[in-house]
């Protein structure tokens, strides 16, 4: 990522860490409010879980055109005919495309810094809001599986513009583990970046609830499956990833205490040929140790879309 990228007085990339700090920092309360709320419960209902399960939906405070960017608002129809926002920049002529999905409770203004550097390298791009967050429309809650097929849907529109030649995605966290479920179920996407994705996400819960009387953590994950109506098990991007057959690279933060970096290492001994980018110092919410890196990312997704030209 070129160091001179800026917004206002400060980089880029310092101005996603301070938003990315503060959003999910909103984001644990809500992973963990399920916890929270089935602890003081006699039981967990649906409407409990819904609750717990739909984040604060902060809405962004920046857009391309602050960036001095081309900017097309488009809306499009999630499964359910919830309306997501999206933000689309192109490039002239014909180039391949990179959808960028945020993770829980964030919003596409919290992953824009890496739009200018998109758009500099030849891609168009689309970020998007998943269900619940930003600007889209609210729904009944959000999950993994929600998120992936949110991700489709951006998909399916960005590979449809005739400009476009190929589709690659680049996921954070919750959204890292969309992308591999989408591309693992799909043919939508010709490349994945997988930026500090969890391996499995009741394990990811039970750290969270370590602390709990296990028959409470147990009646917690098993009410979370029935609410989003699968088994964590078949949705674990530990899993789903050996059944991608698109290149795949796994971006990690060594220093990650959200999602801690033997996530990476599960997902790769799944897939092999997965790249793996180990970030020293690199966290969950702080993003600032990644900038040196994002070259390699780019150059990744050059060397795999461009293969995919013509969508042979």
């Amino acid at each position: 990522m070129a160091s001179d990228a800026r917004t206002g007085s400060r980089p880029v990339w310092l101005d996603m860490k301070v938003r990315l700090v503060v959003h999910v920092a909103r984001a644990k309360r809500w992973i963990l409010l399920p916890a929270i709320v089935a602890a003081g419960a006699v039981v967990v209902t649906p409407r409990l879980l819904k609750r717990a399960f739909a984040p604060p939906q902060p809405p962004p405070d920046e857009s391309p055109a602050d960036l001095g960017l081309p900017e097309e608002r488009v809306h499009l129809e999630s499964v359910n005919g919830t309306l997501l926002h999206g933000w689309y920049i192109p490039v002239d002529g014909s180039a391949p495309g990179v959808v960028v999905l945020h993770g829980w409770g964030s919003n596409s203004a919290l992953m824009l810094p890496l739009a200018p550097h998109l758009h500099a390298a030849g891609f168009h791009v689309l970020f998007i809001d998943a269900r619940n967050h930003g600007l889209s429309e609210h729904d009944s809650f959000s999950s993994m599986p929600r998120f992936a097929e949110d991700l489709e849907v951006a998909a399916e529109w960005l590979r449809a513009r005739p400009e476009v030649t190929a589709v690659g995605v680049i996921g954070h966290s919750v959204g890292a583990g969309a992308a591999i479920l989408a591309a693992s179920r799909g043919d939508l996407l010709d490349a994945v970046v997988s930026v500090s994705s969890f391996a499995h996400p009741g394990e990811m819960m039970r750290r969270q609830m370590d602390r709990m009387p296990r028959p409470a953590r147990f009646m917690i994950l098993e009410a979370v499956q029935w609410m989003i109506g699968f088994r964590f098990d078949d949705i674990a991007p530990r899993k789903r990833i050996a059944h991608v057959e698109v290149p795949v690279m796994l971006v990690h933060g060594d220093a990650d205490d959200v999602v801690p970096i033997t996530a990476m290492h599960e997902l790769s001994a799944a897939d092999p040929a997965a790249e793996r980018l180990t970030v020293p110092g690199g966290g969950h919410s702080d993003l600032a140790p990644f900038e040196p890196f994002v070259g390699e990312i780019l150059d990744f997704l050059k060397r795999h879309l461009t293969a995919s030209d013509g969508r042979a």
